[in-house]
C-alpha cells in the first residue's frame, strides 16, 4: 500500500490545499490572543499539525470514502473510484487518521483535546451514513464552516491565552466567521450537480438551484462580515473595521461578476472573494491582539 506508486496517491487522498483554511482559522485564533507566547511554542506546532494535516486530512479521507460512488460519476480519477487506493484502504486510512489525531489531541490539554473530539465527530458525522450531514447543504455546509474556522480560531485562542480561556470577543469573531464559511462551502457543490442529483445529494444547488443558491451564498459570506465590521467598531479598532470594509467591497464587486456565471466562475471566486475573505479574518484577530492595523501607522 505505502508503495513508490501508491505514494502519490495517498498524498492525494490527503488533499493537502484543504489544509489551509483550519491552519490559517487556528492562526488568526493564536494572533487574536496577541501571537505567539514563547513557552507554548510546542503548542502552536503541535495545533498546525492538528488542524491540517490530521484532522483536516481524516476529514477528506472520510468523506472521500463515503463519496467514492458519488465521485465515480463526478470525479472518477479520484484515489478511491480509479482504485489507485485498493479494496478497504479508504476505510483503513480514515480509521487510522482519526486515531492518530486523537492522540496528538491529548497533548494539547482538555481544550486541545476536546476540539479534536468535535472535529472528528463532525467529520464522521458529515460524510457516514445514516447521519450524512452533507445529504442536505444547509447541515452540511454548517459543520464544515465551523469546523473549517470556528473551531480551530477558539482553540488557537485558548491554547495562547494566559488563562486558557479565549477572549469572548474571540469566539464572537470565530462564530461569525463560520457562519460566513457556509456561503464558501456553497461554492464547492456547483461542480458536482449532475452527480448530487443523481445521487439523492440534496446541496444547496440542487435544492435552490444554481442562481438561487449562489445568491444565498453572497448573503451568507457578506452579513456576518457587515456585523464583524459594526463589532471591531464598538469595540474601538476603526482601521480594521475599515480595512475589512474595503475587503468586503471589492468581495461584493467579485460577487457581482460571479453571480453572472455562478457554476464556471465558482473557481474563479474561490481565488479572489474568499482570499479577501481570509485575509480579513486576520485583519480582524490582529485588531484584538492590539497589533495597529491602520496603513502607515
Amino acid at each position: 500500500m505505502m508503495s513508490r506508486l501508491a505514494l502519490p496517491a495517498f498524498i492525494e487522498l490527503l488533499k493537502p490545499i484543504t489544509w489551509f483554511p483550519p491552519m490559517w482559522a487556528f492562526a488568526c485564533g493564536v494572533a487574536s490572543a496577541g501571537g505567539l507566547v514563547t513557552s507554548r511554542l510546542g503548542f502552536l506546532l503541535l495545533g498546525v499539525i492538528l488542524t491540517g494535516p490530521l484532522v483536516c486530512a481524516c476529514s477528506q479521507i472520510v468523506n472521500d470514502w463515503f463519496d467514492r460512488h458519488v465521485d465515480a460519476i463526478n470525479e472518477p480519477n479520484r484515489p478511491i473510484p480509479s482504485g489507485r487506493i485498493p479494496g478497504q484502504w479508504g476505510f483503513y486510512l480514515a480509521l487510522i487518521w482519526t486515531v492518530l489525531s486523537l492522540a496528538v489531541g491529548t497533548l494539547l490539554g482538555p481544550w486541545g483535546f476536546a476540539a479534536t473530539c468535535v472535529g472528528l465527530v463532525l467529520a464522521w458525522l458529515y460524510s457516514a451514513p445514516p447521519i450524512r450531514l452533507k445529504q442536505n447543504g444547509w447541515w452540511g455546509n454548517g459543520a464544515v464552516g465551523l469546523c473549517y474556522e470556528g473551531l480551530p480560531w477558539i482553540t488557537g485562542a485558548a491554547l495562547m491565552s494566559t488563562n486558557l480561556s479565549p477572549d469572548f470577543r474571540s469566539v464572537e469573531l470565530a462564530l461569525l466567521y463560520s457562519l460566513g464559511a457556509h456561503g464558501i462551502m456553497t461554492l464547492n457543490d456547483f461542480k458536482a450537480v449532475e452527480g448530487d442529483i443523481r445521487m439523492g445529494v440534496r446541496s444547496l444547488p440542487v435544492q435552490l438551484g444554481v442562481e438561487n443558491a449562489a445568491k444565498c451564498a453572497c448573503i451568507v459570506m457578506a452579513l456576518p462580515q457587515v456585523i464583524v465590521i459594526s463589532l471591531l467598531i464598538s469595540w474601538d479598532h476603526p482601521h480594521a473595521a475599515a480595512i475589512v470594509g474595503v475587503m468586503l467591497l471589492t468581495q461584493l464587486f467579485c460577487m457581482r461578476r460571479w453571480l453572472k456565471q455562478p457554476k464556471e466562475l465558482a473557481p474563479w471566486y474561490n481565488g479572489t472573494g474568499v482570499t479577501l475573505y481570509v485575509l480579513g479574518m486576520l485583519v480582524s484577530a490582529s485588531a484584538l491582539s492590539g497589533v495597529n492595523t491602520s496603513v502607515g501607522g
